[in-house]
């Protein structure tokens, strides 16, 4: 049974995790109605009761086996099943299984409390919000969660809809900034001022509430999420953007978008960035990348499952908000976010692929590794002349693309096929 892992997984498949350990501990079921009824009769192919299903724990689908199990794996989790297990349903140990049910619900209401009962993700909402439940139907945890459930439900032509989870921050601060590039202040002040306003709003003003290392979360003084303040959640690119749009409109005059923010916010948002730095110079989306790569999947789909990654698009954007900020705020940390770009840059350099593009993880992925990483090394003061990465980079644009009417995933495609062949 999961609760939380020291080092650093991937922040949302961790709380995924814990209330669906507290409910198997619990060994929670709910009231079996008719719909439930038909749903087993249309999902299975033999009578539910009939089944199996120790026989059954690891069979996948073909088509979904991307990352089989390892023998040691499949050894270690049947054992915990078939031995352990057993075991923690009778006195004594049952006594721990209370314990660590405890413990769980600890973290629960700790992450719960601390995103305003929004949670990372709607998936993380629904389970988190049923552990409530089912630890007491009548409890005020559960009440705040109904609460906040608005937040991700609308209504839209063909019924009710539910969002992964908002993005106001995100995408207001890259609408700004390219309301900025259009170079029309004085036509769109008013809307420049309203962003403004509330890009400085949705800035997370504190870190988690009480001892939040002991419950292994990492500081968000300073940083944005990808929603609004309430989500508490930092994420890299979003401190990156905000920073940015802060930055940007601090250079415009206030008659025109508004009250500058202060420059101990902007602090803080290099604070944090500065502080989630990985040791290779990569960031990663949440927090700095603690476990070991060693640390294994329970899935067969996902090959990261508990490890968070470093992004090449999350970590190229942090050097053009950081020059900028270095511009505006000279003698503010300088020798570290000097070391700060110059790990950034030989981490992109080091992340490249042979024919020179980049793998970004959001998005059209190589278009969008290519666009961060570009505007990351050019940001540096790096050029064709004086990088090696760039020089690659341009070099098999022009020399590759030249027949082609299209840049995105195809193209990157049919020129990985034409460099294989003339190798």
């Amino acid at each position: 049974m999961l609760t939380v892992v020291n080092g650093t997984p991937r922040e949302w498949d961790v709380i995924v995790y814990m209330p669906m350990s507290y409910l198997y501990g619990r060994r929670f079921v709910s009231p079996i109605t008719p719909l439930i009824l038909e749903l087993r009769q249309e999902l299975f192919l033999q009578p539910f009761n009939e089944l199996n299903w120790k026989k059954v724990r690891h069979l996948c689908a073909k088509e979904d086996l991307y990352y089989p199990h390892s023998l040691i794996q499949d050894l270690m989790w049947d054992s915990l099943c078939i031995c352990t297990e057993p075991l923690l349903t009778r006195w004594p140990f049952n006594k721990l299984r209370q314990k660590a049910l405890e413990v769980t619900m600890k973290h629960i209401h700790y992450e719960d409390e601390n995103t305003r009962y929004i949670c990372i993700r709607c998936i993380e909402k629904s389970l988190c919000m049923l552990a409530c439940w089912v630890e007491n139907p009548n409890g005020d945890y559960f009440k705040k969660h109904l609460a906040r459930t608005p937040d991700y439900t609308w209504i839209a032509e063909d019924g009710m809809k539910m969002q992964s989870f908002g993005s106001q921050a995100w995408d207001t601060s890259l609408a700004l900034q390219a309301l900025i590039a259009c170079n029309m202040t004085n036509e769109i002040g008013s809307t420049l001022k309203k962003g403004h306003e509330l890009i400085k709003e949705s800035q997370v003003k504190e870190n988690p509430s009480g001892d939040f290392k002991s419950m292994f979360r990492h500081i968000s003084k300073g940083s944005w999420t990808f929603s609004d303040q309430d989500h508490g959640r930092q994420i890299s690119d979003s401190i990156v953007e905000g920073l940015k749009c802060c930055l940007l409109l601090s250079t415009i005059p206030s008659e025109i978008v508004g009250v500058k923010m202060e420059p101990e916010q902007l602090f803080d948002a290099v604070n944090i960035l500065l502080s989630l730095q990985c040791k290779n110079g990569g960031l990663a989306v949440w927090e700095p990348v603690g476990a070991p790569k060693c640390f294994s999947t329970p899935l067969n789909f996902f090959q990261t499952l508990f490890l968070s990654m470093r992004h090449v698009e999350c970590t190229a954007s942090s050097i053009q908000a950081l020059v900028l900020f270095k511009k505006l705020y000279l003698g503010h940390r300088t020798n570290e976010i000097h070391n700060f770009i110059t790990n950034v840059v030989r981490f992109i350099e080091g992340v490249q692929i042979p024919y020179g593009s980049w793998y970004g993880n959001w998005g059209s992925c190589f278009t969008y590794g290519a666009w961060f990483s570009l505007g990351g090394l050019a940001s540096a003061g790096k050029t064709y002349n004086s990088c090696l990465a760039l020089f690659v980079k341009v070099s098999s644009f022009y020399s590759n693309y030249k027949e082609m009417m299209v840049v995105g995933e195809r193209a990157c495609h049919l020129l990985s096929k034409n460099i294989d062949r003339n190798k």
